[in-house]
């Protein structure tokens, strides 16, 4: 059900010939309301997409009423014709619901510099609007993936209200979201202000801790939307706790399908003197190169962990460092630990501790390992 599970929405998911797989490529999730409360964020890259550009200013209301999505081209460095072709969807949407096009939010994933065919385009919105319906989410799921190989999709229940959700993303995964496309749908009734508070706090503990490559996409947007249709007002705490859930399970499922990675890897932080410290010193970890095919030849390396964590202006004694891989602390004291030889890193799931001894704060990044099927699909994505 994903982003239909929540009471008030209706979504749909078409073909229109955008993809040469002649798969489907247009989504649209509508609020059918009572309220149309909205939030958004945004990819932090200073090279933004039409769609994004568009939805930046459309946001800013408070309100959206419906969002299209487009796979099949990432609609990035196409010119004018590009933006008027984000303006041309927005407005046919907002022609069809009877709306403005600033309530219509407007994504768009695939290829930077690929002119979408606007015709084509325009016709499958016409579809997506004829087919939307209550248990639509699955087919929405479905039309927005690019690389993904599986549909992403989640759920949490509140009392007597939900939160649902869908994304797609599979590479590109950097902090200031990922390579990835967000829409979360509730029908608890909160206004702008919540929805926004609640939207952020979850994105940064969540989508903003995956740095699986560290590239960051043009065209990421997370949007939350409310309709108020359960006619309950949670508690704000409870609210932000429901939407977190909801990104932390989508952002573990992009992990999971991180372009050709064949291991998962939580590097934790512990004992930091700031959560912005752990969160440094995991970020270094996790980019480095020398470090993640150290994880995909099975290799407990610790010294490359540690020649990370020193690049970092965290606050730590160099000489006194701890780090544990899979729960074996194979450094103690910046020296040699317990023996690596019992460490299997044979299972794709793979765990970092580093205690830092500067202080009381932790922080969790999540990659994963570097291998030769992801420069293979990287090398080969345009051709």
């Amino acid at each position: 059900m994903s982003v239909t599970a929540a009471k008030g929405f209706s979504a749909s998911g078409v073909a229109a010939g955008l993809k040469s797989n002649g798969g489907p490529d247009v989504a649209l999730v509508v609020n059918d309301g009572p309220s149309h409360a909205a939030a958004a964020v945004f990819t932090s890259n200073r090279c933004k997409a039409n769609p994004v550009l568009w939805s930046e200013e459309a946001i800013k209301s408070g309100s959206a009423v419906a969002v299209v999505i487009n796979s099949g081209g990432a609609n990035c460095y196409t010119g004018p014709e590009g933006f008027a072709t984000t303006h041309h969807t927005a407005e046919t949407v907002a022609t069809a619901l009877g709306i403005g096009a600033i309530d219509v939010q407007v994504c768009s994933t695939g290829l930077i510099g690929l002119l979408n065919d606007r015709d084509a385009l325009l016709s499958g919105v016409h579809a997506a609007l004829a087919a939307r319906s209550t248990d639509g989410g699955a087919a929405a799921a479905t039309a927005i993936m690019t690389t993904d190989t599986v549909a992403k999709e989640s759920v949490s229940h509140g009392d007597g209200w939900t939160v649902g959700g869908m994304a797609k993303g599979a590479g590109m995964l950097a902090p200031a979201l990922a390579t990835m496309l967000v829409v979360v749908t509730t029908d608890a009734d909160v206004d702008a202000d919540t929805a926004n508070a609640a939207l952020r706090s979850a994105t940064a503990q969540t989508f903003d801790r995956l740095d699986s490559d560290g590239c960051q996409s043009t065209n990421d947007t997370v949007l939350l939307m409310a309709s108020g249709a359960s006619g309950i007002k949670p508690d704000a705490a409870a609210f932000t706790e429901a939407v977190t859930a909801v990104c932390r399970d989508l952002a573990m499922q992009l992990l999971a399908d991180a372009e050709g990675a064949d291991h998962e890897i939580a590097i934790e932080v512990v004992n930091a003197a700031s959560v912005d410290d752990a969160l440094e010193v995991g970020r270094s970890v996790a980019r480095s190169n020398l470090f993640k095919c150290a994880i995909f030849g099975k290799d407990p390396n610790w010294g490359r962990i540690l020649a990370s964590v020193g690049t970092t202006q965290a606050a730590f004694d160099p000489a006194n460092l701890d780090v544990a891989l899979n729960n074996v602390w194979v450094c103690r004291n910046s020296g040699p630990g317990e023996s690596p030889d019992s460490i299997d890193l044979s299972q794709r799931a793979v765990s970092v501790t580093i205690d830092l001894k500067s202080g009381s704060a932790t922080g969790t990044i999540w990659t994963n390992d570097l291998t030769q099927a992801y420069v293979h699909e990287n090398s080969a994505y345009s051709s």
